[in-house]
């Protein structure tokens, strides 16, 4: 064997100890910080839930449910806010794959009467200082009471009722996408479908 096989067999060897050594730390690094994180995803989840729903005193997160959306292709979470025992708002997590940026993840809080109370983007990607001022209260607060069934769910632009956030109507018409999601998948899950 020549010089130059026996250093290029040495390099190898080193390179490869190097990636075994460097796979086993990050899959430790993975398995110590993955319990955490989940915790942090579920308080953050669990702060937003309280954010957009009534005063409550259950843990949405142990009764949660999971529905169908209207095609049955994806599942939905729902979180029922109890105050003595009685649900007077929910919770659905829903998305919409439509907004500028790509996927949007939302938790939008209802009445119990099906009318929007509020709403959460927990995950987008949109451009910041347009599309994200979709989680703003000048945006959402027009949501405040809005029934979908009683009224046109679309932006202005679309022939409906929603003023859409200006230069960002795409991340508009999102947000109406995937609140639009939740409520088909919960009346969906509400006729037993």
């Amino acid at each position: 064997m020549t010089k130059n096989h026996q250093m290029f067999f040495k390099m190898l060897f080193t390179l490869t100890v190097i990636a075994v050594l460097s796979a086993l730390v990050l899959s430790h690094v993975y398995n110590l910080t993955k319990e955490p994180i989940a915790k942090a995803k579920d308080n953050r989840e669990l702060e937003a839930i309280s954010e957009v729903v009534s005063e409550f005193d259950n843990d949405p997160f142990a009764e949660k449910m999971i529905i169908s959306t209207t095609d049955k292709k994806d599942k939905l979470e729902f979180f029922p806010a109890r105050k003595n025992g009685v649900i007077n708002s929910f919770a659905i997590k829903t998305y919409s794959n439509s907004g500028f940026g790509g996927r949007l993840e939302m938790i939008v809080g209802f009445y119990i009467d099906g009318a929007i109370k509020s709403f959460k983007i927990t995950q987008h990607q949109e451009t910041p200082g347009l599309g994200s001022k979709a989680d703003e209260p000048k945006f959402k607060q027009q949501f405040d009471g809005f029934n979908p069934s009683k009224h046109k769910f679309k932006v202005r632009q679309d022939g409906g009722e929603i003023d859409a956030i200006t230069a960002a109507t795409i991340t508009s018409r999102a947000v109406i996408d995937a609140i639009t999601r939740a409520i088909n998948a919960y009346h969906n899950f509400n006729t037993g479908k």
